[in-house]
């Protein structure tokens, strides 16, 4: 079982931001939880039924999309070296 299978579109904060990239062509875009919300169809979705049913809007391309959803925290660079 995945997070996507754990979390409904009705747990989702109207903050949050999540990214989909597309598996054909690269091109990525964001969805907000809002936006998810307001849509009546998807309400009760799992973010992995979102997922499935997502294409990319690239024209010509219509390909699948994989979700991501970024971290809170800060990152960093890797700032190790070889001794």
């Amino acid at each position: 079982m995945n997070w996507k299978r754990n979390i409904q579109v009705l747990d989702l904060e109207p903050g949050v931001r999540l990214e989909l990239a597309c598996r054909k062509c690269g091109k990525m875009r964001w969805l907000t939880g809002r936006e998810l919300l307001e849509r009546q169809s998807a309400k009760y979705l799992y973010l992995e039924d979102v997922e499935r049913r997502a294409r990319c809007r690239q024209r010509g391309c219509g390909g699948l999309m994989r979700m991501a959803m970024p971290g809170e925290g800060e990152t960093s660079g890797f700032v190790g070296g070889i001794a």
